[in-house]
């Protein structure tokens, strides 16, 4: 007797991150600039219906870079799966108006003196950092706020945060760091790990802040003393399911297929469609 053929799945997990913000940048003879902030952070299960219309997937571009003048990193972009959607991480200020930190998954770091940008929706990561003295403040991360600027030291980025739905763990959403001052320290992305979760390192005197890893989430780094601010990273979306369930009817964008641990695992790392 033949087995019955599987079904399509109820339900699936899915992380939905969100593309990072760009750093602030510096003119010559400006301070430390904020850091970008992480991409939003979504990690659950969603409920699917088999022979609906295809799930939109749509996985958000970074933040642009910043110009080294007074000016601050571009906001991310958002991320979405089905009704799922992740907010782009804040921008890094470049001490302009608004002057703090912009809001985001999470939020962008202030240029020195101002405060940082709100984690906006909040659930999805965290606020960054506010500058101090001549330095910037950390872009927030999924894994906790960005760190304030001390003096002319940058602010390090948020902590990142580990996932294991692709099948193995790996770290995600980490915030960009600030630039700090006239041969001081620069902000660490990720927490204090340089690039942990994609996160960047800020820069000073005469290089550009590093940009947010790809596919991460992670913010840009910011810059200073004529250093323009890296560009955030961009996001990810990664389905995951049973494998005793069917495979995906059709798919759109060219998601990697893979299973790993009993599941079948969509991931994208461009804009396309899934349809059970």
């Amino acid at each position: 007797m033949l087995a019955a053929a599987a079904g399509p799945p109820t339900s699936v997990n899915y992380l939905v991150i969100a593309g990072g913000g760009g750093g602030g940048g510096a003119s010559g003879a400006g301070g430390g600039r904020g850091g970008g902030g992480a991409g939003g952070y979504l990690e659950s299960s969603l409920s699917i219906t088999a022979g609906a219309p295809g799930y939109t997937v749509t996985v958000g571009l970074g933040g642009s870079a910043s110009p080294a003048t007074e000016s601050n990193g571009g906001k991310g972009n958002d991320s979405v799966f089905g009704s799922i959607t992740a907010t782009g991480g804040g921008f890094g200020n470049g001490y302009i108006a608004p002057y703090t930190g912009g809001p985001g998954g999470s939020g962008g770091g202030g240029a020195q003196g101002f405060s940082g940008g709100p984690a906006s929706p909040s659930g999805q990561g965290n606020t960054g950092g506010a500058g101090a003295g001549n330095a910037g403040g950390g872009g927030g991360g999924k894994g906790g706020s960005g760190s304030n600027g001390s003096g002319n030291n940058g602010g390090n980025g948020g902590l990142s945060n580990a996932s294991s739905i692709s099948g193995s763990s790996t770290y995600y959403a980490g915030g960009g760091g600030a630039a700090g001052y006239s041969g001081s320290s620069n902000g660490l992305g990720g927490g204090g790990s340089s690039n942990k979760g994609g996160g960047a390192d800020g820069k000073q005197g005469g290089t550009t802040g590093n940009s947010g890893s790809a596919n991460t989430g992670g913010g840009g780094g910011g810059g200073a003393q004529g250093c323009g601010g890296g560009a955030g990273g961009s996001g990810i979306v990664i389905i995951s399911y049973s494998s005793g369930f069917a495979d995906a009817v059709s798919t759109t964008g060219s998601p990697t297929k893979t299973t790993s641990g009993g599941n079948t695992i969509y991931t994208f790392t461009g804009s396309g469609s899934i349809t059970w």
